[in-house]
């Protein structure tokens, strides 16, 4: 009965850390969206049995990260670009209900919260480190959440920022992972407008922050997609 129990510990230990790597990649864009994830390499990477690959795939398939084809293979999950002006407007959404609730509350346990996330946040653009950039934005926003005090809101509001990585992290490559002080700053003006109590500030300041973030992606997609267009154009008119 023991070694059983110890068993499913090690197994349970050895998906957790497949788990934490392969989402890491994902999100950081390191396996790029439609790549394949087959069960026996990964066995062999990572130098254990199928089981526990199996569970994480399941996990991640859970985040909505992969996808299980027809033929039953294994991809990491495309990104939905003709989904996305409907996440961006319940994401503008959520930044305003968020951070304007946050502005009609006090509670100084979660500011200081608001504030190592900011800390983490500026630390991690001056090391134009982008997978720490969008971790620590992510916690930053969620404890903001957690300051207006829905549960509800909360949750679904952590649920868009995940959904979101790889979509950050394109938008974080517009700028070769240089993102501007500005952005910082940007948090700063949030955060004073929340200890002022000021939730037309609030609102005002995080309508603006949504703004400029769907705008840098919508210029980004519009590129690649001018990039794509102008590739095709010159593949069709080689000789054939």
């Amino acid at each position: 009965m023991q070694n059983d129990t110890e068993n499913v510990r090690v197994r349970g230990s050895g998906t957790q850390s497949i788990y934490l790597a392969l989402r890491r990649e994902i999100l950081s864009m390191a396996l790029e969206p439609g790549s394949p994830l087959d069960e026996v390499r990964l066995s062999e990477r990572f130098g254990m049995s199928r089981t526990p690959i199996r569970e994480a795939l399941l996990r991640l398939a859970a985040d909505g990260l992969v996808t299980t084809l027809p033929n039953r293979n294994t991809i990491v999950a495309p990104i939905d670009f003709a989904g996305l002006p409907t996440y961006f407007e319940a994401l503008t959404l959520m930044y305003r209900v968020t951070t304007r609730g946050a502005a009609e509350r006090r509670n100084g346990d979660i500011m200081k919260r608001i504030r190592l996330h900011q800390n983490d946040f500026a630390d991690a653009v001056a090391a134009r480190d982008a997978y720490a950039m969008i971790e620590a934005n992510r916690e930053f926003h969620v404890a903001i959440a957690e300051l207006a005090g829905n549960s509800y809101y909360t949750a679904f509001f952590a649920r868009l920022l995940d959904e979101g990585r790889r979509i950050l992290r394109l938008y974080y490559s517009t700028f070769d992972d240089r993102l501007p002080r500005q952005y910082v700053d940007e948090h700063e003006e949030i955060i004073a407008a929340i200890e002022a109590g000021d939730a037309e500030r609030a609102d005002r300041l995080a309508i603006a922050h949504a703004g400029q973030i769907v705008r840098q992606i919508q210029d980004y997609i519009a590129r690649d997609l001018d990039r794509s267009v102008a590739i095709d154009i010159s593949q069709s008119a080689e000789p054939g």
